[in-house]
């Protein structure tokens, strides 16, 4: 564990256990931290909730994702912090203290990966592991400067993890650095069951129309610019099939019902003391109708079809990864909201087709980071990080 040497509040202050890795493979010698939603053996896993955490027994034995990278030789570092139940976006749980964004200090880490991504922006580990329901690998990512990847749903087990919602949550890391990150992705993603090459980049207009001003408007001008001259010719624009407020509101009817289902046991013993925004969000889902999520479900269908019908096996979808930098930390709560409503209906489109979405720190706005982000279809994960190493490196 990284006891007093961790000044960024990203890791949990558990006892240490010795975990046991390889001391061969691929990823020797590189350290992670484990977001409070998986099991390791020795630990409880906490799920950002006091009495949760408290409730727990240590864990018998290790989230079969997290042993591959043991067996592959990466060193166990301690477990990081995450926004509570993983049911929110800013890194700000009212539980802890919030951890420290290293590239921009007055602003939040984003969530609910929060202490995952301050500890690698930190530098105090090589990479961490999160989790992606609805952006909380991109959105810290894009927050701290770091590449994070939103793997195809089902590519990676998520055996031994905290549910969210079971339809949308998906395993994901960060890395600094496009070696490590490719590295890891060996490891955990095998080959592409996506076999056509990305070779024509698309634009949506619907999703560019987000971004909260002229000064994020031209920053992604700059990271466009970059992305779009990797490739030799671009299809310019596709319509979204669908306004994507609407489309938002479908995801967030199936996450918040899945969420409440996961969760009820738990939630109804007695008051759970969950912070604010967190329990509105549970309340909401208790609230959601079997009618009401099996419509949204079907509209999830249709939308999927009218996609793969719009998209090439050659395209990828190039995209803002969210409207503008990381809030302040004294925004408001009305002020986080709003952001809330922008940020996470763009990261809601990858999560309702199930496909993969790499962010790519190319950017800043405000004196922050800034990422950009490549969707690309159901089974091409590695291909991206291979389009982001290109990107990266100019090639």
């Amino acid at each position: 564990m990284m006891g007093t040497r961790d000044t960024l509040n990203a890791f949990l202050d558990y006892p240490d256990v010795p975990v046991p890795s390889s001391v061969t493979g691929l990823l020797r010698g590189l350290s992670f931290g484990v977001k409070d939603i998986y099991d390791v053996a020795g630990y409880p896993t906490g799920c950002g909730n006091p009495q949760k955490e408290a409730e727990a027994a240590p864990a018998a034995s290790t989230a079969p994702a997290l042993q591959v990278l043991l067996d592959a030789g990466a060193q166990f570092a301690g477990k990081t912090q995450t926004d509570e139940l993983a049911f929110s976006m800013m890194g700000m749980n009212t539980h802890f203290p919030p951890p420290v964004n290293p590239r921009a200090r007055e602003r939040v880490t984003g969530g609910s990966s929060s202490g995952s991504a301050a500890a690698v922006a930190g530098g105090l580990v090589d990479f961490a592991i999160g989790s992606d329901t609805n952006g909380s690998v991109r959105i810290p990512a894009s927050f701290c400067g770091l590449i994070g990847l939103r793997t195809t749903h089902g590519r990676i087990g998520m055996e031994g993890t905290m549910p969210l919602a079971p339809s949308f949550d998906t395993f994901g890391w960060f890395a600094r650095d496009i070696a490590t990150y490719q590295a890891v992705g060996e490891v955990l993603l095998g080959e592409d069951t996506h076999r056509e090459t990305l070779r024509i980049p698309v634009r949506i207009a619907e999703l560019e129309a987000r971004f909260f001003g002229d000064s994020e408007r031209e920053a992604y001008a700059g990271m466009l610019g970059r992305v779009l001259d990797h490739f030799e010719r671009s299809a310019g624009f596709l319509a979204l099939p669908g306004d994507l407020d609407e489309l938002y509101e479908r995801f967030r009817q199936i996450q918040a019902h899945e969420a409440w289902r996961a969760h009820a046991a738990f939630l109804s013993q007695k008051d759970r003391g969950l912070g604010p925004g967190v329990k509105e969000r549970f309340a909401y889902g208790r609230s959601i109708s079997e009618t009401t999520v099996e419509e949204a479900r079907r509209r999830r269908r249709d939308f999927r079809a009218d996609v793969s019908a719009l998209m090439n096996a050659d395209m990828v979808v190039v995209m803002p990864t969210q409207p503008s930098a990381a809030p302040l930390k004294i925004a408001t709560q009305e002020e986080q909201e709003s952001y809330r409503q922008k940020g996470l209906a763009l990261t809601s489109i990858a999560g309702l087709l199930g496909w993969p979405q790499i962010t790519i720190p190319l950017g800043e706005v405000h004196g922050a980071p800034f990422g950009i982000s490549l969707l690309g279809p159901a089974g091409s994960d590695c291909q991206l990080i291979r389009l982001a190493a290109d990107i990266l490196s100019g090639s």
